[in-house]
């Protein structure tokens, strides 16, 4: 059974509503109430639990927020490696309105993280046990940029390898110094990160492959929404077009897509095979409303379509 930690160093709870209209000043009553363990790395172990896979999740946690966040990932039956913070751990909110269909996202920026909670963090990574450690998500304020490259360093030590889905200074830090087994950034993050904008398939292909070559990544995995999302590695590159279906929330998409293609690494697959599989749970994951990321049979259904 293959064995993979999360990092999250911004996690949430995750609290999704459903109203009949947004209307302001007005208190609204809400037809719909889930409350979700949140945050990149977390989304990412519970859809790599259910398909069959082991997480640890390494997170913050902090203030009473940060104790119900412990109490959520114990009700999806995850693994807890915390690191206790003074700050609180925050609350983002979806609300979704049944009138136009539309959806609403409010997410904090997160609690301020001291020299000493981020370096115990690192502490704790020390003595990890897994075969992928998978950090996904923004870093809080306090943490240095070249936070994810010292996790790189960590995890070439032990070797571990080491999967990255950040954005903006993160990831481009994160590239300062050990080759990351895999990052998966969307084609506005790659394109923050190259410096150039990417307005077809092919420009997003060779600048994938930019950095495959250069040695600051063994595979990058770009998503690309309706144009589907292209995959560069030591093979060369390959495009798969998207997998229509109709979205009812695009909550935890990237994470469901992440855990998917790593699920099937781990599990021995080609990259190229891994990457549609990731495609397909990319695309269930918008089937499902809210926070409840993808299921495994429409993950599957939707997989067999693509291999079709």
């Amino acid at each position: 059974m293959p064995t993979i930690a999360t990092l999250t160093m911004n996690p949430t709870i995750d609290v999704d509503y459903s109203v009949d209209r947004m209307v302001p000043t007005r208190k609204l009553r809400s037809t719909r109430e889930s409350y979700d363990p949140g945050g990149g790395g977390i989304n990412v172990a519970r859809v790599f639990v259910r398909l069959g896979g082991n997480a640890s999740c390494y997170y913050l946690s902090g203030g009473a927020t940060g104790v119900a966040l412990d109490g959520l990932l114990d009700l999806h039956q995850l693994v807890r490696r915390p690191v206790r913070i003074a700050g609180s751990t925050r609350i983002a909110c979806n609300v979704h309105e049944i009138e136009q269909g539309e959806e609403f996202r409010f997410v904090p920026e997160g609690p301020a993280v001291s020299q000493a909670e981020w370096l115990a963090c690192l502490s704790a990574l020390e003595q990890s046990e897994c075969d992928y450690l998978v950090a996904s998500g923004s870093l809080p304020p306090g943490v240095p940029e070249d936070f994810y490259a010292r996790v790189a360093r960590i995890a070439a030590e032990r070797g571990i390898k080491f999967v990255l889905d950040s954005s903006g200074a993160a990831l481009r830090e994160s590239m300062s110094g050990e080759a990351l087994h895999l990052i998966k950034p969307n084609q506005v993050e790659l394109e923050q990160l190259t410096g150039r904008t990417l307005d077809s398939t092919d420009a997003a292909a060779a600048a994938a492959m930019e950095l495959v070559t250069a040695g600051k990544a063994e595979m990058v995995a770009v998503t690309m929404g309706s144009d589907g999302g292209v995959l560069a590695g030591p093979g060369g590159v390959q495009h798969l077009p998207a997998i229509q279906v109709e979205a009812k929330s695009a909550v935890g998409a990237g994470d469901s897509f992440l855990a998917a293609m790593v699920y099937a690494l781990a599990t021995g697959r080609e990259p190229v095979d891994a990457f549609r599989y990731g495609m397909a749970a990319g695309s269930a994951a918008v089937l499902t409303p809210g926070t409840d990321l993808c299921r495994k049979d429409d993950l599957e259904r939707l997989y067999a379509q693509a291999s079709v």
